[in-house]
């Protein structure tokens, strides 16, 4: 996170938000993304994948979505935020949507028990980011 903070600490347009934060939400994003994309390749592992193919394409759709957000979120946007806010609430979508899947599947294989946890945990701070940047 430092080398993250630091970069921030050097840009411009920052979406209204601190660098410190913005250091925490990347890392909370690659975070997500990784986990995200693990867990669907656990799925696609599992004896019972086909069952699992709702919950694999969430995964994917919420790894890419996680991704993009923080692309753009890193490189910045300046003063205009509805972007990046429009980003965001993609991004919460996405990682509801992957929980609500994940979350069922969660006492039965540890990646989706892992997935729920991540795809909460991001939902969680793409709504503290959307109410910083409303607010």
């Amino acid at each position: 996170m430092a080398q993250t903070r630091e970069l921030f600490d050097t840009v411009t347009g920052k979406a209204g938000l601190n660098s410190e934060a913005l250091a925490r939400i990347v890392d909370t994003l690659q975070e997500c993304e990784e986990v995200v994309a693990a867990c669907a390749m656990g799925m696609l592992g599992e004896q019972d994948a086909m069952q699992m193919a709702s919950a694999i394409s969430r995964d994917l759709d919420c790894a890419d979505i996680v991704e993009t957000t923080r692309r753009v979120l890193t490189r910045g946007s300046g003063p205009d935020n509805r972007l990046i806010s429009a980003q965001f609430q993609s991004c919460l979508l996405a990682c509801e949507r992957s929980h609500e899947l994940c979350s069922q599947h969660a006492a039965h294989h540890a990646h989706c028990r892992v997935c729920s946890d991540a795809t909460r945990r991001c939902a969680d701070m793409c709504r503290e980011v959307l109410d910083a940047i409303r607010g």
